[in-house]
């Protein structure tokens, strides 16, 4: 497992580059942990913060790349700084606009900032209707101003954002995407004329994005629990036994293949209305503080 780094060397410059992954000590001890905030908060906040990318991405029109992309720099950022200290809302615009740069298909910095401002007034209208006796209440975007704080505020966010991106992952921005390694697989496997398969697998992917997966494990890795979970779910039957496991016609270890399921599979968990709430409430840095502040007290 290659760890994740804030330097390049000019010596690998004409080699196959390696897929950056986080290292032993990254995963058991992440920089929010270490500020106090729980395992399973920086999970949940990190998969609401990919889930804003993909909401920015469809009301943007963006291409699926580039959102994929910017789900996984989110990830991987989290491994090198800490939510308090940035923000999932912040990190995740600025994830955006410098993939869609990345990608070749760049948006406009004010169609973003107006965006993530209705995704943030959304999110804001959810919670206040779950913790009010009035539920019926329909939502209604405020356009900000132009020349207000609000609108400066958010452009000052995304722009330090990408900055903190690019500078604490050392301009090594490089995204291996996992739907080409699938549709291989899938051809090997004799699936690839199960529409119902193919999709099924490829939206286990695109859930992927919302964990840390494409961080810990490598593609084949996360693409084989994505069949995994879909030939299971299908009822599908493929060669498994010890003698004959097809997973490992992809040099993919059981072990692996395993954790990155239980990964995917956490997504779909039940969560209490108060959990929700509570993680909607901790979208930027200061609301991060002020419940670690409250905690405390």
């Amino acid at each position: 497992m290659s760890t994740l780094s804030t330097s390049t060397s000019i010596s690998t410059v004409h080699r196959p580059r390696l897929y950056p992954l986080a290292s032993l000590s990254q995963i058991q001890s992440t920089p929010s942990v270490q500020d106090g905030v729980p395992h399973n908060i920086e999970e949940d906040l990190r998969a609401y913060g990919c889930k804003l990318i993909h909401q920015a991405g469809i009301l943007l029109n963006q291409k699926q790349v580039a959102v994929a992309t910017a789900q996984i720099l989110l990830q991987r950022f989290f491994y090198l700084s800490s939510l308090k200290q940035f923000g999932v809302a912040d990190i995740g615009m600025g994830a955006l606009y410098l993939s869609s740069k990345l990608e070749e298909c760049p948006v406009r910095m004010r169609d973003l900032i107006n965006v993530y401002d209705l995704l943030l007034q959304r999110a804001a209208h959810s919670a206040s209707l779950v913790l009010s006796v009035n539920s019926s209440a329909e939502f209604k975007y405020s356009p900000m101003s132009y020349f207000g704080n609000t609108f400066y505020d958010l452009k000052e966010s995304l722009v330090v954002s990408e900055m903190q991106i690019l500078k604490r992952l050392g301009f090594d921005v490089q995204v291996v995407l996992p739907y080409g390694t699938l549709v291989n697989y899938m051809r090997l496997l004799g699936l690839t004329s199960r529409n119902e398969a193919m999709s099924m697998a490829w939206g286990y992917l695109n859930d992927a994005l919302q964990t840390p997966v494409y961080v810990l494990y490598a593609v084949p890795t996360v693409v084989s629990a994505a069949i995994l979970l879909t030939t299971r779910r299908l009822g599908i039957s493929l060669p498994s036994s010890p003698e004959s496991c097809w997973w490992e016609l992809f040099d993919v270890e059981w072990e692996d293949l395993w954790s990155v399921c239980g990964y995917i599979m956490r997504l779909y968990r039940e969560r209490t209305t108060l959990e929700r709430v509570e993680i909607m409430g901790l979208l930027r840095k200061k609301d991060i503080r002020q419940w670690l502040e409250s905690k405390n007290n």
